[in-house]
C-alpha cells in the first residue's frame, strides 16, 4: 500500500512514526533523532477509509527543510501489517492503532474493570484477520478471590486450548514480569485492552524508566479514565518496543466479511473442512461439523457466541444476505 510520490533520490529518508495526533508526527530517525513532522496533505492510502494516513509504527519517507527543522512526511512504506477499530464519531470509517506490530498483548481484567469475553475474542479475531499474534495478559492477579483466580485459570485453559499463549501479572506482587518483558523482548508490541486494565502500568513494570503516567478507577462504573490519550511508541532497554494505545471501552469489527468470519477463530477454521456444505455458515446446516463441537464441549459456548455476535455486526441480527 504505497502513496507514490515524485522527490530527489538523494533527499529520500526513512524512519518510523512514533506518535501521530492530526496532521503532526514525531518520527525516530534510523540514526535515533527525534523530529517533528507534518503529514503531507491529502495523504491517503488507497484502499483504507481511515481518521489516521500514518499510524504510530508506520515506516515513513520525509524530508526537512535547510535548517533541519521541522519535516514533511511524504509517503507511508509498505504495512507489514496493522489493527483497526470502528472510528469513535465515524461509523464507516476505521482508525488504524498500530502498523508493523509482532505482537499484540491483549490485557484482560476480571473486575476494576471487567472484561468480557466477547471483548477478547473480538480482538484476537482481529489479530488473526490482520496477521498479528496475540498473547493474553491475565492483570491485577493480586485483586482476586479464590474464585476469581479459578476464573482466570479456566480462561487460560480455554485460551491456551485453541493456541494463544497467557500470562498472569500483578505490578502489585510483580507476579509474571520478567515473562511479560521476556516475550517482549526484541519485538515491537502492541498494548490493548479496557481503559483501566492497567495497560500504563505494566509498560513501566517492565520498563521503569518510562514512567508514563497512570490513572485511578471510577468507583462508579469501574472503568478507567483514559489516562493513555493516543497512540506512541517507547524504546525498550532490552530490545524492541512498545506501543501504548488508548484504552478501548468497545470494539467494532471492520473490514470483516461474513462468510471470512470463522476463519478468524482457529478452532471453527481447523474443522471447518469437515461441514456438509462449502458455504456452511455454522449457525443452523444439518452436517455442520461447527454445531456439533459445540454440543459436544469441544468449542467453548463462549467463543461460539462471539463468532455470532460478529455475524450480526453491531446493527442487528445475522443476516443471510452478508454471504451474498
Amino acid at each position: 500500500m504505497n502513496i507514490f510520490v515524485t522527490m530527489n533520490k538523494e533527499t529520500k529518508k526513512e524512519a518510523t512514526v512514533i506518535s501521530a495526533t492530526g496532521l503532526w508526527c514525531e518520527i525516530l530517525t534510523d540514526t535515533g533523532e527525534v523530529i517533528k513532522c507534518r503529514i503531507k496533505g491529502n495523504m491517503r492510502i488507497k484502499g483504507i477509509k481511515s481518521t489516521n494516513p500514518v499510524a504510530v509504527g508506520d515506516r515513513v519517507v520525509y524530508t526537512c527543510d535547510k535548517e533541519g527543522n521541522d519535516g514533511v512526511i511524504t509517503q507511508i512504506c509498505d504495512r507489514r501489517n496493522y489493527i483497526v477499530r470502528r472510528s469513535v464519531n465515524l461509523s464507516k470509517r476505521t482508525h488504524i492503532l498500530a502498523a508493523n506490530i509482532d505482537m499484540a498483548f491483549v490485557v484482560v481484567t476480571l473486575a476494576m474493570p471487567a472484561t468480557t469475553t466477547t471483548f477478547i475474542d473480538r480482538i484476537l479475531a482481529s489479530c488473526r484477520a490482520y496477521g498479528i499474534d496475540a498473547t493474553l495478559v491475565f492483570n491485577k492477579m493480586d485483586i482476586y478471590t479464590p474464585e476469581g483466580i479459578d476464573a482466570v485459570g479456566e480462561l487460560r485453559e480455554l485460551y491456551e486450548k485453541i493456541g494463544y499463549p497467557t500470562i498472569t501479572t500483578s505490578t502489585i506482587t510483580g507476579e509474571g514480569i520478567d515473562e511479560l518483558r521476556e516475550a517482549m523482548k526484541d519485538k515491537t508490541c502492541m498494548f490493548t485492552g479496557h481503559s483501566g486494565c492497567g495497560k500504563s502500568s505494566l509498560i513501566n513494570a517492565v520498563e521503569p524508566s518510562l514512567d508514563i503516567r497512570t490513572g485511578e478507577i471510577s468507583s462508579t462504573h469501574a472503568q478507567g479514565q483514559h489516562t493513555t490519550t493516543f497512540a506512541r511508541m517507547h524504546l525498550l532497554s532490552f530490545g524492541g518496543a512498545i506501543i501504548d494505545t488508548p484504552g478501548i471501552r468497545g470494539f467494532g469489527m471492520v473490514d470483516m466479511k461474513g462468510a471470512e468470519v470463522g476463519d478468524y477463530f482457529p478452532e471453527i477454521f481447523e474443522i471447518k473442512d469437515q461441514c456438509r456444505f462449502n458455504n456452511c455458515t455454522h449457525t443452523e446446516e444439518p452436517g455442520c461439523a461447527v454445531l456439533s463441537a459445540v454440543e459436544a464441549g469441544e468449542i467453548a459456548i463462549s467463543r461460539f457466541e462471539s463468532y455470532l455476535s460478529i455475524l450480526r455486526g453491531d446493527e442487528g441480527p445475522y443476516r443471510e444476505d452478508i454471504y451474498k
